[in-house]
């Protein structure tokens, strides 16, 4: 892996994009690139980074204006309120420049959870990146920014899951995914997909039928183990909607990623809200029967990420970077270290390059 300090390659390209909006152009669809360029430079493509965003940059709109500052007072009357982006992303980077980013992303955490959902989970995802750079890689101006920015996104965007999940069964991760019902109407976008929750049948149960994490290291565990099936599962199971499936995967390994910065109590939350974004994106998403053929599987990591990077699309190469996490942590060989690396090739064969 490589040392994302070395060149400054990624604080500069950090820089770069925040002087562009957290969405792109003509829609809310989700400005990915702080995520693919921090993927980018900590797996040894930082000479790929710069070109990269200039490929991308022509899709992304202007930084929003501000409106109205927000305070302590009546944050919550602005949240979800999309209109009021700009206020948002002016008020973390106050936050951020008066107190420890630690501080503020614990105060603010369990406040912005329950919406997880938001923008197809990609809030939630730009924070878990943000995070690894800071604990990872120390601080910089333009990582906390960085933070700052993913974290008034989601205020922004922060949307409610329209159906309660409560794990309270006894299955792992990995089989309860593969229990979950899809959604009746597997058609139209991802809040009419997400909308059918309450009313699909078998969902309730089988949302819930996950084990629940007792305490901190339970719920450090599951996630692993989500992200792990989700990862393994996406492998099968991608050709759904190659784009939209990666979520079920990268979304948990966001909060995975932000557990240790975070105070212990609230990893339980943590791993139960994560499970219930990647359940619905799975429902809402996969098919009803794996892929018949599969192409040919990457042999080792640096392969895979060349690969994805050589592909180009954000979405590939946050999926090839969760991929990796799990590959790092299975057997050589193993069934998981198989199915990571088989996800890296359908996602770079399915989704179309950039």
């Amino acid at each position: 892996m490589a040392d994302i300090n070395a060149s400054g390659t990624l604080d500069e390209a950090l820089e770069r994009l925040h002087k562009t909006g957290p969405e792109l152009k003509g829609g809310w669809l989700s400005n990915h690139a702080p995520m693919a360029v921090e993927a980018l430079a900590r797996h040894g493509q930082a000479p790929v980074v710069h070109p990269w965003v200039d490929r991308y940059s022509a899709r992304l709109d202007d930084l929003p204006g501000t409106t109205t500052r927000i305070t302590e007072k009546n944050w919550r009357e602005a949240l979800g309120d999309v209109r009021r982006l700009g206020d948002w992303t002016a008020f973390f980077a106050r936050l951020v420049a008066e107190q420890p980013w630690r501080d503020v992303l614990a105060r603010w955490w369990p406040r912005l959870l329950p919406g997880i959902a938001a923008s197809a989970t990609h809030p939630a995802i730009r924070v878990g990146h943000a995070v690894r750079t800071l604990l990872t890689d120390g601080e910089t101006a333009p990582r906390v920014a960085e933070l700052a920015q993913a974290l008034g996104y989601w205020a922004a965007r922060h949307q409610l899951l329209p159906a309660p999940v409560t794990p309270a069964g006894a299955l792992g991760p990995a089989e309860a995914l593969a229990a979950l019902p899809p959604v009746p109407d597997q058609s139209g976008d991802v809040l009419h997909r997400l909308a059918q929750l309450p009313t699909a049948p078998g969902w309730p149960a089988a949302s819930n039928a996950l084990r629940p994490a007792a305490g901190p290291e339970e719920a450090h565990d599951l996630l692993v183990a989500l992200v792990r099936a989700a990862t393994c599962r996406y492998a099968e199971y991608g050709h759904g909607n190659p784009v939209m499936l990666v979520h079920a995967a990268t979304a948990p390994n966001a909060v995975l990623r932000t557990l240790p910065a975070l105070p212990r109590a609230l990893w339980a939350a943590s791993a139960t809200a994560a499970w219930a974004a990647s359940a619905a994106v799975m429902s809402a998403y996969a098919p009803a029967a794996p892929m018949e053929l599969r192409p040919a599987v990457p042999g080792t990591a640096g392969e895979a990420f060349e690969r994805a990077a050589a592909h180009g699309d954000a979405h590939a190469i946050k999926l090839t970077d969760t991929a990796l996490d799990v590959l790092a942590a299975a057997p050589p060989g193993s069934v998981h270290a198989t199915g990571a690396l088989a996800a890296v090739a359908v996602s770079c064969e399915l989704i179309d390059p950039a």
